[in-house]
């Protein structure tokens, strides 16, 4: 059974960071894609970011390009995602998902696992 936690969310002040982690299960980390999705009420889930199974390739949406980076730790089996320069429409739940392949990164149909979420508050 594949599990992935994440931890780190919270309050934060517009233009604050936050560092956003995602542990995954260990027969699953080494070898899948991860990324990250965010939903804010009442509006459709948005990608967020990807990177590869060995972690030389990462895709991040639009919205967060230049402000997000997505990281992970093969050795911890944990995925990172950290916030920066924050501003309140980024206010949402902070998803981490599992899947096999790097293509496709944005849809979140593509992924197969997907963690509880963990909420970011950006207050302005």
């Amino acid at each position: 059974q594949v599990q992935l936690v994440e931890s780190g969310g919270g309050l934060v002040q517009a233009g604050g960071s936050l560092r956003l982690s995602c542990a995954v299960s260990r027969s699953t980390n080494s070898r899948s894609v991860m990324g990250w999705f965010r939903q804010a009420p009442g509006k459709e889930r948005e990608f967020v970011a990807a990177i590869s199974r060995t972690g030389d390739s990462t895709y991040y949406g639009d919205s967060v390009k230049g402000r997000f980076s997505i990281s992970r730790d093969s050795a911890k089996n944990t995925v990172f995602l950290q916030l920066n320069s924050l501003k309140p429409e980024d206010t949402a739940v902070y998803y981490c998902a599992a899947k096999s392949s790097y293509v496709n990164n944005v849809y979140g149909y593509e992924y197969r696992y997907w963690g509880q979420g963990t909420q970011v508050t950006v207050s302005s």
